[in-house]
């Protein structure tokens, strides 16, 4: 198979291959130039903004999202300021940086999703340069403003800015400059001039590059490694140093015999050879190209085609490498010639066994195709496995099997349709769970769930997941009714394992579908999962309906519960009355609590601890007076507080009883006027209040009559209680009325500077409050005696 071999290029004792990907889908006029051009790792998506520095309102850049194929996803016009870099989240989720120091956030389809940003004082500095990474912590962004001052973001999910100190000497952005984590920690690498410097959150320190030479210049370039792990320099006299990117070793230093500093720059250490490489100076590229660094290798992204740039495997360098006399490449022979129905088949076959490597060979081949893009070579060593398995007795098949289904599921997500090109590397690395997730999220669900079923993914990680979020998805389009997509929903995922209606219809709620969401809850059968999301819709005699029905006692009084914390007392009890079953439950959860209470005074009177018993007997006095109310009227609070039942009895108008409570339990009279007080105001009952307050001097003043009446916009009524409120409290009450002059005569008859401060009137959103104190000031001073010296003073404090 001698084509396998003819893209092969030797460096050292390695060899290097450029695999076509794709024959890219999309038709740009100008290819690449001119543009933001970002992709993600692992074969994602592609973003390209033409033209990102455009400034004009009638010509603005246009951003396009692509596959890794250059099918187009998403296309909509730049609107929002000018973007500095674009990026992608380990969520397939686009970051768009600009120069104001927002980050704007989107999904594959163009669909703004959020906003944050990189701090106020970065509104006014601008963002000159910025980076977008990945870290342990998730997706990080950082920003370099035009007065020298770095910004971090480690994790844009769980924000938290970090401003790095000031570095000395700096004027502008540095001539490079890249980010590393290192040990959970993230930190920024920058050069000034020939210097090298680490910034990270506390500190400022310098760096010397081992074995870089002194006359090599400033520091043009610089980049890290995939994993972090490794840097390359590019210097001013062409220089461009490799070692570790802890500076504690160097790999390499080699003349590039360039001065001028690449335009990208991207350093990785190949797995088998343990050197780097620059690209650029090794393969010949388009004018106009970007390279995306991957796990395994490097995607060289051109304005026509798309290739992988990466070390041949070791499996592979010792099978089809010219003369190889390994296990792997006998095997493979042999097969060749079984083909052929050649003799010679045999006598591969004899040597192999003759040095025992038969094992060898089969796992050699398996291994091998893992590592292949083109399907045909795939099948040559898969065959030639299988055909060196038949001659073992004890061979184990999970790795040949597992590859196999490994490399279906590759080459079909590999497909142009498609367009996620991952290696078996990064499909390893990556796991099955999170390719099912980077397919959903393109919307691809029927690939997603054949590759479920193919896998043999249990259903609830599957198939069931997939149907979720299809169906989650599928309730916020909005060019089909309620009724249509609620039948849909149901006709597609049926009675799927794991797959919870509620779940789909609080995603119809999130989405302004409460119609809808309702529709789907009919197809729950689980009234536990029903009631919630009704309760949080506000349908609260739908929820008490389903938790009857349902027969779960437990359920029921968790509706009653919410209900009775979320309504007034009066509807509460009006909606039990529509539930006989709801209200005899709760009936009997009281007596049954009485039984406990009675159970609990006993044991406390063996234990001679009167106060306890004394206070369960209080408690179950309560209770029995709450059963005994509701039997009577209708209108027991359940198991409450004193000052609660209090509350309750005041709202409904059943004045009696609340008095007979507040006598029976000795409730303080200030806290049960307080408590009259604010039920007959909200129910506007004034006749009833007015009465209460001539029942017999009120041991809360008449201050606050005054107040709740104006707070329920009764001026007229409230004046009633002015002349019955203490001369000590009369100028606040004058405030509250809103009669400033009544309020300064009150206050110079007092003659005490003390509630002078009272004096300014709460201002309303329309009227400044130096304006009303001044208004205040006048009124005071108008009707002020002139010939009060006292007076005066007083004014004069009040100005001041």
């Amino acid at each position: 198979m001698a084509f396998v071999t003819a893209s092969w290029n030797p460096l050292g004792d390695a060899f290097y291959r450029k695999s076509e990907l794709y024959e890219m889908s999309w038709s740009l006029k100008d290819g690449l130039r001119d543009s933001l051009v970002a992709a993600a790792p692992y074969g994602g998506p592609i973003a390209v903004l033409k033209e990102p520095q455009r400034r004009s309102p009638s010509s603005r850049p246009h951003l396009d999202i692509y596959s890794a194929s250059g099918q187009t996803l998403a296309s909509f016009t730049w609107k929002s300021g000018v973007v500095l870099q674009l990026g992608w989240s380990v969520s397939d989720e686009l970051l768009c940086v600009q120069e104001d120091g927002t980050v704007l956030i989107y999904d594959l389809f163009g669909s703004f999703k959020r906003h944050f940003s990189m701090g106020q004082e970065i509104t006014h500095d601008q963002v000159v340069q910025a980076r977008v990474f990945h870290s342990p912590f998730g997706t990080g962004v950082a920003v370099v403003t035009a007065s020298a001052r770095f910004t971090l973001a480690t994790n844009i999910d769980d924000l938290k800015l970090r401003r790095l100190p000031e570095v000395p000497g700096l004027q502008g952005a540095p001539s490079s400059w890249a980010i590393l984590t290192q040990e959970r920690q993230t930190k920024v690498l920058l050069s000034i001039g020939p210097e090298l410097y680490v910034l990270d959150h506390t500190s400022f320190s310098p760096q010397y590059p081992p074995g870089l030479s002194p006359d090599s210049g400033s520091i043009l370039q610089m980049c890290v490694s995939f994993s972090y792990k490794y840097l390359a320099l590019f210097t001013e006299s062409g220089l461009v140093w490799t070692g570790t990117s802890s500076l504690q070793e160097k790999f390499s230093e080699v003349d590039t015999k360039m001065r001028s500093a690449p335009k990208q720059m991207v350093c990785r250490v190949f797995p088998f050879s343990e050197v780097l490489v620059l690209i650029q100076f090794r393969f010949p590229l388009d004018q106009v190209s970007v390279l995306v660094p991957e796990l395994d290798g490097i995607r060289v992204l051109g304005g026509f085609h798309q290739e992988l740039l990466q070390e041949v495997p070791l499996v592979s360098q010792e099978i089809f490498k010219i003369a190889s006399m390994s296990p792997g490449a006998l095997l493979l022979e042999a097969h060749r010639e079984y083909e052929k129905q050649s003799q010679r088949a045999d006598e591969y076959l004899r040597e192999i066994k003759e040095q025992s490597v038969l094992s060898e060979a089969v796992a050699q081949c398996v291994e091998a195709a893992a590592h292949e893009w083109d399907c045909t070579t795939q099948k040559a060593l898969l065959r030639a496995a299988s055909f060196g398995k038949c001659f073992l007795s004890d061979f184990s098949p999970e790795s040949f099997v597992s590859i196999c289904r490994e490399l279906r599921v590759l080459n079909a997500v590999r497909e142009s349709t498609v367009g996620i090109p991952l290696t078996h590397t990064q499909f390893k690395q990556m796991t099955v769970q999170v390719l099912i997730d980077r397919l959903v999220h393109r919307r691809l669900y029927p690939l997603a769930m054949e590759i479920c079923r193919y896998l043999k993914i249990p259903e609830f990680q599957g198939v069931s997941r997939v149907l979720r979020h299809w169906a989650s998805c599928k309730v916020q389009q909005t060019d089909l009714s309620d009724e249509a997509v609620a039948r849909v929903v149901c006709a597609k995922v049926g009675d799927t394992p794991g797959v919870s209606y509620s779940h789909i219809a609080a995603k119809a709620y999130e989405s302004g579908r409460p119609e809808l969401a309702i529709k789907l809850l009919e197809f729950e059968a689980r009234s536990g999962e029903q009631v919630p999301l009704l309760l949080k819709m506000k349908r609260s005699h739908l929820a008490l309906s389903k938790a009857v029905e349902s027969g779960d006692t437990d359920l029921v009084f968790t509706v009653v519960t919410f209900l009775k914390n979320e309504m007034n007392r009066g509807d509460f009890f009006m909606t039990l009355r529509n539930q006989p079953l709801a209200l005899s439950l709760y009936r009997q959860r009281l007596e049954g609590r009485v039984a406990a209470l009675q159970n609990a005074v006993d044991e406390f009177n063996k234990a001679k601890n009167d106060f306890n018993a004394k206070a369960t007997e209080e408690e179950m006095k309560l209770l029995r007076f709450q059963k005994k109310l509701d039997e009577e009227k209708g209108a027991g609070p359940g198991a409450v507080s004193v000052q609660d039942t209090m509350e309750t009895l005041l709202n409904l108008g059943l004045h009696k009883q609340a008095e007979q409570l507040y006598r029976d339990f000795r409730v303080p009279d200030k806290r049960f006027w307080w408590l009259k007080l604010r039920a007959l105001a909200e129910k506007q009952d004034w006749d009833e209040l007015d009465k209460f307050s001539r029942s017999k001097k009120s041991p809360i003043g008449y201050l606050p009559f005054v107040d709740v009446c104006v707070k329920n916009h009764n001026q007229h009524e409230a004046k009633k209680y002015l002349l019955r409120v203490s001369p000590e409290q009369r100028v606040q009450a004058c405030l509250l009325l809103g009669d400033l002059e009544g309020a300064a005569d009150a206050a110079i008859e007092r003659r005490n500077a003390e509630p002078m401060p009272c004096l300014q009137p709460p201002t309303d959103g329309t009227t400044p409050a130096r304006h009303s104190q001044e208004v205040t000031f006048s009124c005071l001073l108008l009707s002020a005696p002139i010939c009060s010296f006292t007076c005066v003073d007083l004014l004069y404090e009040i100005s001041l």
